[in-house]
């Protein structure tokens, strides 16, 4: 039940009318959908809902009643493999999905729909049903028009296309994604809220993270500029997530000098879903390692694994299970440090960007020394207000029961006594709610370029590896920059020898994901494709690299 739940719970993303999708046609004729996006790499769910989603797809009912295509977490966060070509579901895993080329297929086939009348009629016939009349179509064709301007205008600006640095098969520029959402589609001045220049190209891709232990890492997001831990700052991470896959975000001007804007006007936000969700991937926990496992050579491999840095292990401060932060609702975080270890520095430096604040200009960002958004700030500060706005006026709109999970939860990890808790329950949807998400992203407080070293349990059915995948194996990961493998093939068939992708794939007409090595040098490789870094246990004997994959297998 909790897997049927995970893979069709709707969080509240909205990215068109679902009999828009069903209607819509691919250059050849066929329906969109008729292989349930298999082409992409998602994966088929039996028990959806709506026969022929996958997983990760729903209808989800819109604010007027009707359906609208919906994506949740498990689009990019499931993944199976094939080993020796017998398929293995891993829940929770990074998804071996292409989400860059649905997204530019959906733009070019609306874009060839909207300039062929001939095209439009029997895609009216299909959504309208019946004969519709001329009136009708028009009227469809101009509620066609209007949504696909911002989707347009965002694909174009924000998709790259070949030859430039393309996502590919199991990667995405998420962070760039979600400022161009937020920044770029929602904050400019009716009716269409467009600014476009707050938009820019998505170049900097990253791997999608495993969730297995996601809920109780100190930070997230691979440059770990987002404070985590607990069911609070997790509501922070998983809005921002929504807003970036077309969660519906119209922020409004009230004339109310208390409550200046609203956040949640028409919002699509869902926020009971969200918190399930959360409880959900909390159940997940990482897979077995599915072929034999030599013991004695693990422990030998555990020895090496808990030596320090410099001696070629991943010891203290790296990827040991250490208590991180604690927080609002939970004293028992894992440690995820951030640091430099020279590895591709793109995302990083993206992280930088800059834009016209639109409609929340003057607002306070929440985050010391709380000041004024400007009139053009750092996306940083704008997606911070827009997250924590949204979520502070969220038992305001949607009324305070729809967040008594969130502070049963936080009573269940806090020793609060009886006579407190009506009072720590007022606190807490007001200022402490607020407060605690004051400085969910700090992005200034780490020495740049820098990512963050997560737990490894499970790290077998993660690859490929480095925060931007560029990395096959893990066996590839203890071999000299400028040995590993400069390009290969990316899919679902696995070897478990160099714990890792197979050499050979089918999947994807055999993609292949060409990386960089130009290392050492002043500045860091900003590719987004570079395989520079994480020079850790390259030097070890053959024998301990052995052992230290075997230890890995077992995690």
């Amino acid at each position: 039940m909790s897997r049927k739940e995970f893979y069709s719970r709707d969080q509240g993303a909205r990215l068109m009318p679902f009999s828009w999708f069903k209607a819509l046609k691919r250059a050849d004729g066929t329906g969109f959908l008729d292989d349930g996006l298999s082409r992409y790499g998602y994966l088929p769910n039996p028990d959806s809902p709506i026969p022929g989603l996958p997983v990760g797809f729903l209808a989800a009912l819109d604010n007027e009643g009707g359906a609208t295509l919906s994506i949740t977490c498990a689009a990019c966060h499931t993944r199976q493999i094939e080993i020796d070509g017998a398929p293995l579901r891993v829940d929770g895993g990074p998804g071996i999905v292409d989400l860059g080329s649905l997204f530019n297929d959906l733009d070019g086939a609306y874009d060839a729909l909207l300039k062929d009348d001939a095209a439009f009629k029997p895609f009216a016939v299909s959504v309208l049903g019946g004969s519709p009349s001329e009136e009708a179509v028009k009227k469809l064709k101009g509620e066609v028009q209007a949504w696909y301007f911002p989707f347009h205008k965002i694909m174009f600006a924000g998709v790259p296309k070949p030859p430039a640095t393309i996502w590919g098969p199991a990667r995405l520029d998420a962070v760039g994604m979600i400022f161009n959402r937020v920044a770029g589609l929602d904050i400019g001045p009716a009716p269409n809220r467009v600014i476009e220049g707050n938009l820019a190209a998505a170049d900097a891709p990253v791997r999608y993270p495993f969730l297995w232990n996601a809920a109780i890492q100190d930070m997230t997001q691979w440059p770990g500029f987002a404070q985590n831990g607990d069911d609070i700052t997790g509501l922070g991470r998983n809005v921002g997530e929504v807003y970036g896959v077309f969660g519906i975000f119209h922020p409004t001007p009230t004339g109310d000098p208390l409550v200046p804007l609203d956040y949640l006007k028409d919002s699509s936000l869902n926020f009971p879903g969200l918190l399930r969700l959360e409880t959900l991937i909390k159940q997940m926990e990482a897979p077995k390692f599915p072929g034999p496992i030599d013991r004695k050579l693990a422990d030998k491999g555990k020895e090496i694994f808990d030596r320090p840095a410099k001696e070629g292990g991943c010891g203290p401060g790296c990827h040991q299970e250490i208590k991180g932060e604690p927080r609002l609702c939970n004293q028992n975080t894992w440690k995820t440090p951030v640091q430099n270890v020279e590895t591709d520095a793109r995302e990083n430096l993206r992280l930088g960007r800059s834009g016209d604040t639109g409609v929340l200009k003057g607002q306070i960002v929440p985050q010391p020394p709380f000041n004024e958004l400007q009139a053009t700030d750092s996306m940083a500060n704008i997606l911070s207000v827009a997250v924590v706005g949204s979520i502070a006026q969220g038992p305001l709109h949607f009324g305070p029961m729809q967040f008594l999970p969130l502070v049963e939860e936080c009573l269940r990890n806090e020793p609060i006594s009886p006579p407190e808790k009506l009072e720590f329950f007022k606190q807490f949807l007001g200022s402490q709610l607020k407060g605690a998400l004051n400085a969910i992203f700090r992005f200034e407080e780490v020495a740049r370029p820098a990512y963050e070293a997560r737990v490894m349990r499970g790290i077998w059915a993660t690859a490929p590896y480095l925060h931007n995948g560029s990395v096959p194996s893990l066996a590839e990961l203890l071999k000299p920059p400028a040995q590993r493998v400069a390009s290969f093939k990316i899919g679902p068939a696995y070897d478990l020898a160099n714990v890792g992708l197979a050499r050979e794939q089918t999947k994807f007409d055999s993609y292949v994901y060409e990386t960089t090595a130009d290392c050492g040098g002043e500045k860091p490789d900003a590719s987004g494709n570079s395989r520079c870094g994480h020079n850790f246990g390259t030097a070890l004997p053959d024998e301990e690299k052995k052992a230290l994959l075997e230890y890995l297998k077992s995690l």
